[in-house]
């Protein structure tokens, strides 16, 4: 395995892929939040699920604790994948780190066709928190508040051991992100929110308008923080919709600096 594949969990298209997907898992999340995306993408979307280092995989490895430090490893990992266009989504987390690379990635050549950005405010409103300093049944509080992908891990004392420092670590590199001035992409960016999300505020998701030039859309579903698992499919879907090349026309497709965007119905 080299070092690029290290950060990539690949699920090759079924066809010769027309885009890849890169996803960014949250605060905590590994690579495996996307397992199942791959049966529900079009047949030509190749998927990336970004291993961060700390965890399955890659546990022996220290945490990243610097978004410059992560963003600028999986913008360089991804090197080896530009032959055909990227289209990025993060979720919570993973929405900055997405958002990070997608700039990285503008500034050395083509630029992803799209940016989705899941449960997390734009970095010029996001509010500021500090739980990565807090106490483990404080800063585990928070986190069961934002719901669950299915059961409590946390309640586990051995994997609670294992799995709370990395929290920890993935807090303090969200916590201490704070870009000056923020990036502005030229990639048009779609946000997701759930509408009971008690830790994502609209008026912050909206503020990724601000951050782009390539058009910008929101799409809001029912759930919470983690509405992406029980609305999979329709999560999914959409974004199959928003890469389909008749919504770009093919221009998008041959030269993925595109800077124009069409809201979905």
């Amino acid at each position: 395995m080299t070092s690029d594949d290290l950060w990539f969990r690949r699920y090759p298209a079924a066809r010769t892929p027309r885009v890849r997907l890169v996803c960014f898992p949250h605060a905590g999340g590994n690579a495996q939040l996307f397992h199942g995306w791959s049966i529900r993408l079009p047949g030509d979307v190749e998927l990336l699920a970004v291993r961060y280092p700390g965890r399955q995989e890659r546990m022996a490895e220290p945490c990243v604790e610097s978004m410059d430090e992560l963003a600028d490893s999986v913008a360089g990992a991804l090197a080896g994948y530009r032959d055909v266009p990227l289209a990025l989504f993060g979720h919570s987390m993973g929405a900055a780190v997405a958002y990070e690379v997608a700039a990285r990635l503008e500034e050395t050549g083509p630029g992803p066709v799209h940016a989705f950005l899941s449960a997390r405010g734009a970095p010029n409103r996001a509010p500021r928190t500090a739980l990565h300093r807090a106490a483990d049944d404080v800063l585990l509080a928070s986190v069961r508040r934002l719901g669950t992908l299915g059961g409590d891990p946390y309640g586990v004392p051995e994997l609670r051991e294992l799995l709370l420092p990395v929290l920890r670590s993935d807090y303090r590199l969200i916590e201490t992100y704070a870009p000056e001035p923020p990036p502005q992409l030229r990639a048009p960016v779609t946000a997701y929110i759930g509408l009971a999300d008690p830790g994502c505020h609209v008026e912050h998701v909206t503020a990724w308008a601000e951050l782009t030039t390539g058009g910008f859309d929101l799409r809001s579903f029912p759930g919470d923080h983690f509405y992406l698992a029980p609305r999979e499919a329709e999560l999914t879907a959409d974004i199959a919709a928003r890469l389909d090349p008749s919504r770009f026309g093919a221009a998008a497709f041959a030269h993925p600096t595109v800077t124009t965007a069409r809201t979905a119905p």
